[in-house]
């Protein structure tokens, strides 16, 4: 009974030190920032308040949200087939070098299109734009796009 009494009070003397403690004192570790914390990546020059950031940098992998090929002054795709694809990989290119990378440093892209008679024109303009290897990717057939475009590409980049 007695030492069931010292361990009871040794307890209440524990107890009744930590009641004191402020959170986030010495013996409350408070977590720190980490080299993998997620670095949310939104363009300067993006004009739209949208719900969304144009990708998350977390360690080396950068996650890039869809894109599409808009025409700064007009809001829209334009009209020509051709500067929309540049437009849209510009747009990459822009969001990749925001976080220190190239097109290069792509590793997936998912490219969505509602017409895919458009995919060999896609592809001649979109081979310009790597100099090593090009990176896995998928071309897929979609229903209408955001903003009437005829493309829209996302993709996951690693640091090299």
């Amino acid at each position: 009974m007695k030492r069931v009494l010292n361990v009871l009070s040794v307890l209440v003397v524990i107890a009744a030190g930590t009641v004191g403690i402020p959170k986030g004192s010495a013996q409350t570790p408070t977590p720190k920032p980490t080299a993998d914390a997620p670095r949310h990546i939104v363009l300067p020059n993006r004009k739209d308040a949208l719900p969304y950031s144009d990708a998350v940098l977390v360690g080396n992998t950068l996650y890039l949200a869809g894109k599409i090929g808009i025409d700064p002054e007009t809001g829209k795709p334009p009209a020509e087939l051709e500067r929309e694809i540049h437009l849209l990989l510009d747009g990459i290119k822009a969001t990749l070098k925001e976080a220190g990378m190239t097109m290069d440093d792509l590793v997936s892209v998912q490219v969505f299109c509602p017409d895919l008679s458009l995919y060999e024109k896609f592809n001649e303009i979109y081979r310009t734009y790597f100099i090593k290897d090009f990176p896995a990717r998928a071309f897929i057939g979609s229903g209408p796009l955001l903003r009437g475009g005829r493309f829209e590409a996302q993709g996951i980049a690693v640091r090299r």
